[in-house]
């Protein structure tokens, strides 16, 4: 008998800043491009103030369940501003980074939150998909959109985003193994927030890395640290190219850490504790851009007051339209779902508009 090696894998990781905001060596050349890195500062305090006042209007009744994206704005941000505008995002609920620069306005995301229909309407990039709530269905939702590209031969790329634990559910190794036979124009992006709600990651997967599920599907698999918008920024960018040039799919395994509870449902302080919430804030992506933007001298204590207030003013504004927006009808819940209602719900929805304009005709 003999024994000999197949085949060997490696699993990159990627980092330019530390969590000091001090450059680990040479930086990629954007990196030095003043308008782009204050453009991706911007963005991640805009993104951080909307879910600032998202989760205060949960706790005050005005709003839904909500699901922050404290702590992972880096990610969010980085990728979608290496997207193109004909790209399409198939995003799950923690993407509001890039959804807003892809055209996405705000009171749109809070409709959802708010229970209305139309907030999954957008109506400045409308092939965008809208947020999906169920584990791990996103990464076969892309598969599908970049097969119909590469059969069009459009030059365009789908990006999926899960989390950690979708990673975990079949959809998402369907999903990784049809985009890796089909050579499909996708990147897969996974943040990896080291929580499945309340199930850690090292108790729902013993792979050492989650790049390295892509070795399994014949794709590239990278790790990039979550937290750092110049890493992430500049690892999409090139998966993105990778995909849109016919060379294959990516997944992108960001390391950040979710600094809220799962939702304004959850309660995390029933399973992580107090010192690893702490420690995980000392690498939050946020300071650590600020910190390196002003050692280039592009930001003053000045440039920061005054972007506070804009993205208070930003904010606001969109939490008005969201407050204006009429009431849903009741028959929304039955809408949207089927190009023609099966007979049992067509039934169940005459009853609900039947029960809900006879109480109004009483008030």
């Amino acid at each position: 008998m003999t024994t000999s090696i197949s085949a060997e894998f490696k699993i990159t990781y990627t980092q330019f800043l530390d969590s000091d905001g001090q450059a680990l060596g040479e930086l990629p050349a954007f990196a030095h491009d003043k308008k782009i890195m204050l453009e991706l500062y911007r963005w991640m305090v805009v993104t951080r103030t909307f879910d600032a006042k998202a989760i205060n209007l949960q706790r005050t009744g005005k709003m839904g369940t909500y699901a922050s994206s404290l702590g992972q704005e880096a990610i969010s941000v980085g990728f979608g501003h290496a997207m193109q505008a004909n790209d399409v995002l198939v995003p799950a609920y923690r993407e509001y980074g890039a959804q807003f620069q892809r055209g996405v306005e705000m009171s749109e995301i809070l409709a959802f939150w708010g229970g209305m229909e139309r907030g999954n309407a957008y109506q400045h990039c409308p092939e965008d998909f809208p947020i999906a709530v169920p584990i791990g269905t996103q990464p076969l939702h892309a598969a599908g959109v970049a097969a119909a590209f590469k059969y069009r031969k459009q030059k365009r790329v789908a990006v999926a985003v899960c989390g950690d634990g979708a990673t975990s559910e079949g959809d998402f190794y369907e999903a990784i193994n049809v985009a890796g036979a089909w050579h499909l124009p996708v990147v897969f992006v996974v943040a990896n927030n080291q929580w499945a709600i309340s199930l850690s990651r090292k108790q729902q997967t013993n792979s050492e890395t989650i790049a390295q599920k892509a070795i399994a599907a014949g794709i590239l698999g990278k790790q990039v640290d979550g937290n750092d918008v110049i890493a992430m920024r500049e690892v999409s960018l090139q998966a993105l190219e990778r995909a849109r040039s016919g060379k294959g799919p990516t997944i992108i395994e960001a390391i950040t850490y979710r600094l809220h509870d799962h939702t304004t449902a959850d309660d995390a302080t029933r399973y992580r504790g107090k010192e690893e919430v702490e420690n995980a804030w000392k690498n939050e992506p946020v300071r650590r851009l600020k910190i390196y933007i002003e050692s280039q001298g592009w930001w003053t204590a000045q440039d920061e007051e005054k972007l506070q207030q804009e993205a208070q003013e930003k904010v606001e504004k969109a939490v008005k339209e969201y407050f204006a927006l009429p009431a849903e009808p009741v028959t929304a819940m039955f809408d949207y779902h089927f190009a023609k209602l099966p007979h049992d719900l067509a039934e169940q929805r005459e009853i609900a508009e039947a029960f809900f304009d006879s109480k109004a005709s009483h008030h």
